[in-house]
């Protein structure tokens, strides 16, 4: 059996790194136990354990659909205390996995119960270390996700216990092993994270700046707690489902995959106060949606964006979906936690408008006629873009309104006049404007292509110092 073969970890992973990558390829958790299970009687082999390096925030883990399907035991690092049946491991215990052993080594820091796990092959040679949440390439684990849970686990403290596991755990061991970390770049869990997904230890000392060799803890922390914006709000939720317990997919499936005629769909939102979600690509909803329905679209970082905006994983739903892409819209919002669909526009769009109901559109602008209006007119402009990507280059006088706060920062938004919206590449200014016009506001103008079109054209740029970019 080859190392590669080693099924472990949550199998929410895989849906992160699908989101983070904006990929629009479904992510079907039980496709995915299956696959596992045909490949291990490929093997010839069972699947043994389900490892768990600690209670997830941002995807609500496939453990327990995995354990019905394969029988397997999950498995928890010390003090985690599920309230479902699971081994939790001492501090240097080791798993068989054939000829290979899995070492658990206890790394507190992003939350209490995280643990490590270290990949030795069959001839006891270190291979890799599982990392978690603890160490990404390029950064470590945000310590603030657990403090939700009791008001003794401050971040401070967290980020001390985060200092001493680095260095007395994770340091030491040989740099030529490869960090098999949980996310990559766009995961809202760290700050500075990568788009490589693996790296050696050895490189991560040098380059990652967490890891400085001189660094005193107090620097740690500072360094650590710079700059960390709020988490999601739906975080904590799915920390308490990880914990507690969810609904099976397959139970979830069945509630939610219910066809519904137009005038069902607006009978089941008016009487259920359910949010329409539109899921199709942006220039679909731009060109013509339900009036007061939210956009995220599939084809982007689809998941965490719901979670941060919806937020509460209770809120009934119901879809406006591509054909063919019902399941998948239904799985992708089941993996962090939004389980209440109430079910989907039967035949689209196409089936609304020849319904007689009403529609809506965005109005929207390619850059070019963007850059020659706002020459003309110097109408306001408002980059949804994160405060980071808007200070190294952004249109002069611009106001910064990051798509997740938006609601905070509604005061900023002008109520009398048009304004231009734009954000890096089209996806999060549509959903912006989506929410916009969903509180009143029918003002706005897209910017297509967003910041990456406006920077081919003559607009003038400027950067956070103040300079030309």
């Amino acid at each position: 059996m080859k190392i590669e073969q080693i099924y472990t970890g949550c199998i929410a992973q895989a849906a992160y790194y699908l989101e983070s990558n904006g990929e629009a390829a479904i992510f079907d958790p039980l496709r995915e136990v299956q696959t596992y299970i045909e490949k291990a009687a490929k093997d010839n082999a069972a699947i043994k354990y389900i490892f768990e390096t600690h209670f997830h925030a941002d995807f609500v883990s496939g453990h327990l659909d995995l354990a019905k399907k394969t029988g397997a035991t999950i498995v928890y690092g010390p003090t985690a205390k599920p309230d479902f049946e699971a081994h939790i491991a001492t501090d240097g215990e080791e798993f068989k996995v054939g000829n290979y052993t899995i070492k658990a080594i206890h790394t507190p820091g992003h939350t209490l119960e995280s643990t490590c796990y270290l990949l030795n092959d069959e001839n006891g040679k270190l291979h890799g270390i599982i990392t978690g949440d603890t160490l990404f390439i390029g950064d470590v684990g945000r310590p603030d996700l657990a403090q939700s849970l009791t008001e003794e686990l401050t971040q401070e403290v967290l980020a001390s216990h985060l200092y001493d596991s680095l260095r007395n755990k994770i340091m030491p061991l040989p740099d030529d092993i490869i960090v098999y970390p949980s996310h990559g770049a766009g995961s809202a869990c760290g700050k500075n994270m990568s788009k490589e997904t693996t790296d050696t230890l050895g490189n991560q000392k040098k380059t990652n700046y967490a890891l400085r060799a001189d660094m005193t803890k107090e620097e740690f922390i500072k360094e650590l707690l710079d700059g960390l914006g709020a988490p999601p709000a739906y975080f904590p939720q799915n920390v308490m489902l990880n914990i507690k317990g969810y609904e099976s997919l397959d139970a979830v499936m069945d509630k939610a995959l219910k066809p519904l005629t137009p005038a069902l769909l607006k009978e089941v939102a008016q009487n259920s106060g359910a949010i329409v979600l539109d899921v199709r690509p942006q220039d679909d909803f731009v060109a013509g949606h339900i009036p007061g329905s939210i956009f995220i679209g599939l084809n982007g970082n689809f998941a965490p964006w719901v979670g941060a905006l919806i937020r509460d994983v209770n809120q009934p739903l119901v879809l406006v979906v591509p054909e063919g892409k019902e399941t998948e819209a239904i799985t992708r919002l089941s993996r962090v936690g939004f389980d209440n669909v109430l079910g989907y526009l039967n035949g689209g769009m196409e089936a609304w408008i020849n319904a007689g109901f009403e529609t809506d559109t965005i109005r929207s602008v390619s850059p070019e006629t963007f850059a020659e209006g706002l020459a003309e007119n110097n109408l306001p402009v408002i980059d949804s873009r994160k405060p980071g990507e808007y200070s190294n280059g952004y249109v002069e006088g611009a106001v910064n309104i990051p798509l997740d706060f938006v609601n905070e920062q509604l005061a900023e938004v002008p109520a009398q006049g048009d304004f231009y919206l734009h954000c890096a590449g089209g996806y999060r200014s549509v959903i912006m404007a989506s929410i916009l016009k969903a509180r009143g506001y029918h003002n706005m103008i897209n910017v297509e292509k967003g910041f990456g079109g406006i920077k081919l054209t003559n607009v003038k740029i400027s950067t956070a110092a103040g300079q030309p970019a």
